[in-house]
């Protein structure tokens, strides 16, 4: 009878225990479980999240170094037709300054020549009228002068031309 009324206690025990202490316990494990899955389950998608943003950051910087190469390209581009024109700027100017100097030069000759034309006229007028101031007439004189400066024209004063 002892073992009858200890299983009969036993299981009274049994009952009390699982009315008082085994469904709260297994309720709350159950809500631990529960709230353990809901926050690996928050985990893997907050993962998938940010995994998606380096994704999406990862596109946008290949884009961006993509468009900052072509704005290099563009701008070295922009310098070396910048530095072409400017090249052909200067050759031109140089052209124009090579030019003026040569007409400038020309033009100091053509008043050298004429110069020196003048001085010679006038040191042949003095020598021919003192030569032959008695011998020959005004028109004659002007004749052998005018003869004498075509002479000139034709052999070259100095290395000038006339």
């Amino acid at each position: 009878m002892t073992f009858f009324a200890q299983i009969l206690n036993f299981v009274i025990l049994v009952v009390l225990l699982r009315a008082v202490a085994y469904k709260p316990v297994v309720n709350m494990l159950k809500a631990r479980e529960d709230k353990i899955k809901e926050s690996l389950d928050k985990a893997d998608a907050d993962a998938a999240e940010a995994d998606q943003l380096l994704a999406d950051y990862k596109k946008k910087l290949a884009a961006a170094n993509i468009k900052a190469e072509e704005i290099i390209r563009n701008a070295e581009k922009r310098a070396s037709e910048d530095r072409e024109a400017a090249r052909a700027e200067t050759k031109r100017e140089i052209e124009q300054m090579k030019k003026a100097a040569a007409a400038e030069i020309q033009r100091d000759r053509e008043r050298a020549v004429a110069q020196l034309r003048a001085e010679v006229v006038a040191l042949s007028m003095a020598a021919a009228g003192k030569i032959i101031s008695k011998n020959i007439d005004k028109a004659e004189n002007e004749q052998l002068i005018t003869e004498f400066v075509d002479k000139l024209d034709k052999d070259k004063i100095g290395d000038l031309p006339c």
